[in-house]
């Protein structure tokens, strides 16, 4: 999927969410689907990894080029910075 399919895409799921025929939850679902299919065609050296494990980062879903990156990806995406003496979430990277 292009860049354009994708806002296209995102714009029919708003529209449908605008016009009374979908909710805020199977919007969500809609957009980030899309989102997940766009990441994942992502022409590049990066691979699309999600997030497994405690809150915030579970479910969390960036591209990274290494599992290390993707990791350090999420906690800057959860507003961790991996250099602080803070308790980070406990959480495994996937492939997606």
């Amino acid at each position: 999927m292009d860049r354009i399919s994708a806002l296209r895409n995102v714009e029919d799921a708003l529209r449908a969410f605008e016009d009374g025929d979908a909710d805020l939850a199977a919007t969500e679902r809609r957009v980030a689907a899309v989102l997940r299919t766009y990441a994942t065609e992502f022409d590049g050296e990066n691979d699309v990894f999600r997030a497994v494990g405690e809150a915030p980062a579970d479910g969390r879903v960036v591209v990274a080029p290494s599992p290390p990156a993707a990791h350090e990806r999420v906690l800057a995406a959860v507003g961790i910075d991996p250099g602080d003496d803070a308790d980070p979430p406990d959480f495994d990277v996937e492939r997606v």
